[in-house]
């Protein structure tokens, strides 16, 4: 980043950061657990998102936001919160995860994915940093990120490193009334929970994604849950398939064509006294997916209702 663009990025970030907090943070929390959202991507246009997602009869949403780094602008904070509250969604969560390169990959992820790469590490803790300041304007009280391939051995020396910038965002989120969320998929459970307790701080959690546990072979969603189950703050319903080619991960499918146990999963959680949403997440685009997502609702809806959750 030049000088021009880091002092334009950074007057942005001070504009927004200097906007009063909206009288969002109690609505933010004013959902049943469990309730059904989106992941949505609002760039360029979050009031056609939002809509898309009251048209879909949903009403929380997870908002993808890396299209936004370096225009959190007050005038945006203004778009997303008016489009909001007309359409009466309410944003859960927001995430990055670039600035690129990211490959979503065995070959090429453990060195581009993350806080755990050096080279990228700084851009991306920033990044961050900017989200937690902006969805704080529109009280949103949860922030999430992929933290990459975290090393499974805690005496590699990525471990320590990861574990300080893990540390760092969570007390910036934390100091911003946040949660700071490690989504899974590129590690296994047990690695998550080591980092949970070596940073030891109660505004870190984790964003369960059912689909990624799988698609990266590092666990089962179900299992998942009775080693992460207390620190789970956020859903991601998605299903997927075991990769069985060992360079690429494995396959994004519908809800219920794929190897995750709903019924399962919604009753782990339910166990543990999970309070957050359950936000659909397809990775297509286009018309498909939204044909997609109505399946998709009326399947965990079904799954919900047998479960006794509503």
């Amino acid at each position: 980043m030049n000088r021009r663009k880091f002092v334009k990025f950074a007057a942005q970030a001070t504009a927004a950061a200097a906007l009063p907090v909206v009288a969002r943070a109690e609505t933010a929390t004013k959902y049943k657990p469990f309730t059904l959202g989106l992941l949505i991507k609002p760039f360029p246009n979050p009031e056609e998102k939002i809509a898309l997602v009251r048209r879909l009869g949903l009403s929380t949403c997870f908002l993808s936001v890396d299209d936004y780094i370096g225009k959190f602008t007050p005038d945006l904070v203004r778009r997303m919160r008016d489009s909001l509250d007309k359409h009466q969604v309410i944003a859960t969560t927001a995430e990055v995860v670039r600035p690129e390169p990211l490959k979503w990959n065995f070959l090429d992820g453990p060195s581009t994915i993350g806080i755990v790469p050096p080279k990228y590490r700084a851009a991306r803790i920033d990044a961050l940093k900017q989200t937690s300041d902006f969805a704080k304007q529109l009280g949103i009280d949860k922030i999430q990120t992929h933290c990459g391939f975290m090393p499974e051995n805690p005496r590699d020396p990525l471990y320590p490193e990861t574990v300080a910038a893990i540390k760092e965002l969570t007390l910036h989120c934390a100091g911003n009334g946040q949660s700071f969320l490690m989504e899974t998929g590129q590690e296994t459970p047990t690695t998550m929970l080591r980092v949970i307790k070596d940073v030891n701080h109660p505004a870190l959690g984790v964003g369960l994604d059912t689909a990624n546990l799988i698609l990266y072979g590092k666990a089962n969603p179900v299992d998942a849950i009775k080693i992460l189950g207390p620190y789970i703050r956020a859903m991601h319903a998605k299903d997927g398939k075991w990769p069985t080619n060992p360079m690429e991960l494995g396959q994004e499918v519908v809800i219920g064509k794929g190897e995750v146990d709903f019924a399962a999963v919604f009753s782990g959680l339910k166990a543990v006294g999970y309070q957050g949403a359950v936000t659909i997440e397809r990775e297509t685009s286009g018309p498909q997916q939204i044909e997609d997502v109505r399946e998709e609702k009326m399947y965990l809806e079904r799954i919900l209702a047998q479960q006794k959750i509503s």
